[in-house]
């Protein structure tokens, strides 16, 4: 297997993570809701000498998601790493402890927790089977320290972590890696919270590409610039 499937690709840490591995000789499956967004991603990336291929889903879509994953392991044949980051604000609610009720974590829950379980159930068996992998999920830094003004958001990246942190240990010892990362700034310098760095998407991706290779053993990485 040598390819990496990107859900939540974007124009930033997706288009960023994708040049990361696809320069070194991994295809790269491009997961998200929006066909136009993933063509104009993979074309960039063909342009620079990087296989990759447009595979439209939305994580709320389970049945959905898993045809992408399958599909995408049908053409690369196999998915040797998989990186969940769908780090935009999902909701049309933002809303602080006080304010939040159980519809306003719901949404969250479901695309940053639900989602990811949805795709790790369609790539692990292959990887058992292998005896090898990479499980990469991303959220900002709210999920170990939140924002009272987006707790909704930090809730639902909390539970996503709490389960990335217990999978790494579950997968211990089987070739497979699962490791959470924190990103703790600001990247192209936007932020809610004004106090964070900025820093590049590039600069972040090396991290993935750490946790992929010489840091195996690692099952967080929180990135502060």
């Amino acid at each position: 297997m040598t390819s990496i499937a990107i859900i939540g690709a974007g124009p930033q840490m997706g288009l960023a993570i994708a040049r990361t591995f696809g320069s070194q000789g991994l295809d790269v499956a491009l997961i998200s809701r929006n066909r136009d967004k993933l063509d104009g991603l993979a074309s960039t990336l063909t342009a620079e000498g990087i296989t990759a291929a447009a595979f439209p889903a939305d994580v709320l879509d389970h049945d959905a998601l898993t045809r992408a994953l399958k599909d995408a392991a049908a053409r690369f044949d196999g998915i040797d790493v998989l990186e969940y980051s769908p780090l935009a604000i999902e909701s049309t609610v933002l809303a602080t402890p006080a304010e939040s009720d159980t519809s306003h974590i719901q949404r969250e829950i479901e695309v940053q927790l639900y989602g990811a379980m949805a795709a790790t159930k369609a790539v692990l068996p292959a990887m058992r089977e292998a005896g090898a992998g990479t499980l990469l999920y991303t959220t900002g830094a709210g999920s170990l320290d939140p924002l009272p003004m987006v707790a909704n958001v930090n809730a639902a990246a909390a539970a996503l972590r709490n389960w990335v942190v217990n999978l790494h240990k579950e997968l211990d010892g089987t070739g497979i890696q699962a490791a959470h990362v924190a990103i703790d700034v600001a990247l192209g310098g936007a932020s809610i919270d004004p106090k964070l760095k900025a820093a590049t998407p590039e600069a972040v991706s090396s991290v993935y590409w750490d946790l992929h290779t010489t840091k195996r053993d690692q099952a967080e990485i929180v990135y502060r610039g």
